[in-house]
């Protein structure tokens, strides 16, 4: 979720480093050269997962014994980490990019529930990890701002349940600050990553589709 912008800032960034070495290197008089401008390494720019205004959730609609309609189960972690780095025409650096999230402490609105995501479908004693390594940015539009919000999509290698599959997420972000801030959202089947669809006495059914929304926020790097 970095965006045009950030690459723009960057290039203007060299080239007016490059200049103050210029004009330094002509000012010099008689003996040791000036020292050369420095420019980034590499031309790369990183975002990482801010502190604060990060959740990730799961969403799954159920039909419940007793209730005449159903409902989303819904469940719920802040707990993420991680970074994405990316050249300067945009390319994600694929080995330096990574999000992960725990989701062994993911809550809902019934701990029932949590215990048997955790214990059967999820198993998080062995798996308490879901990541995300993002590989390409579709549709990235020009510098967002605070008002209009860029629409775009990221393909990325999810890895749930210990099984990695390609995914596509749909992705709306905005500018706030130095910050980059939105929503991403996915969704796959249960048999996609090897898991078992819920089935206990007070489920009447459990749709086969699992959404994944993303609220984040992305702060840069410091030097």
């Amino acid at each position: 979720m970095v965006f045009r912008f950030v690459f723009v800032m960057a290039a203007m960034t060299t080239l007016t480093m490059s200049a103050q070495g210029q004009a330094k290197t002509s000012k010099a008089t008689a003996g040791p050269s000036a020292p050369a401008a420095r420019t980034p390494a590499a031309g790369r720019v990183r975002y990482v997962v801010a502190p604060t205004g990060n959740e990730a959730r799961y969403r799954v609609r159920e039909q419940l014994v007793g209730f005449d309609l159903p409902n989303d189960a819904v469940g719920v972690t802040k707990e993420i980490a991680g970074s994405i780095l990316v050249e300067l025409n945009g390319a994600v650096v694929r080995d330096s990019s990574k999000i992960t999230v725990t989701v062994s402490n993911l809550k809902s609105d019934k701990d029932r529930r949590d215990q048997y995501i955790k214990r059967k479908t999820m198993e998080t004693e062995k798996f308490p990890i879901v990541e995300l390594i993002p590989t390409m940015m579709h549709g990235l539009g020009s510098k967002p701002d605070a008002a209009t919000p860029s629409v775009f999509e990221m393909l990325g290698d999810l890895t749930v349940h210990g099984v990695t599959r390609p995914t596509t997420w749909k992705v709306s972000a905005k500018s706030d600050g130095a910050d980059v801030v939105g929503t991403a959202t996915t969704a796959f089947t249960f048999k996609d990553f090897g898991l078992d669809q819920p089935k206990v006495p007070v489920l009447l059914s459990v749709e086969d589709t699992i959404k994944l929304e993303y609220d984040f926020r992305f702060s840069p790097a410091k030097p």
